[in-house]
């Protein structure tokens, strides 16, 4: 959707903005909602930006072995107030990643002859 937004921002000049809104779908008022947000925006860009600085040396400081909750409780030890949900969705768009050991177990196996009838009547008459 951003991409459409962006597009009637960049031609909304040649064509008009409720021209473009129609074409391409979009309710006027999100778009002008869209371009409200802006700064709002930017600001959170530049502030995941510092986050991201602050978790790769918390990472590198245990030798990349950490993952997003001891990083989490590392930076709340050091006065930072941050969500653990941020500091994942931040090392995600960053590219930072902790070690992992172990591959996932599989606990359950399901059998192969075992199929589920997905009917509406569930299989019953």
């Amino acid at each position: 959707m951003t991409n459409r937004f962006q597009f009637i921002e960049d031609h909304h000049r040649a064509w008009g903005v409720k021209r473009l809104c129609a074409v391409l779908e979009v309710a006027r008022s999100s778009f002008y909602k869209w371009r409200a947000g802006r700064e709002a925006r930017a600001a959170r860009e530049r502030a995941d930006a510092a986050l991201a600085e602050r978790i790769r040396a918390v990472h590198a400081e245990w030798d990349g072995t950490y993952g997003r909750p001891r990083i989490t409780a590392e930076l709340r030890d050091d006065g930072e107030r941050v969500n653990h949900k941020r500091v994942g969705r931040v090392m995600r768009k960053f590219g930072i990643a902790g070690l992992r050991l172990r591959k996932r177990q599989v606990t359950t196996v399901p059998e192969p002859s075992a199929t589920r009838d997905l009917s509406p009547s569930g299989g019953h008459l």
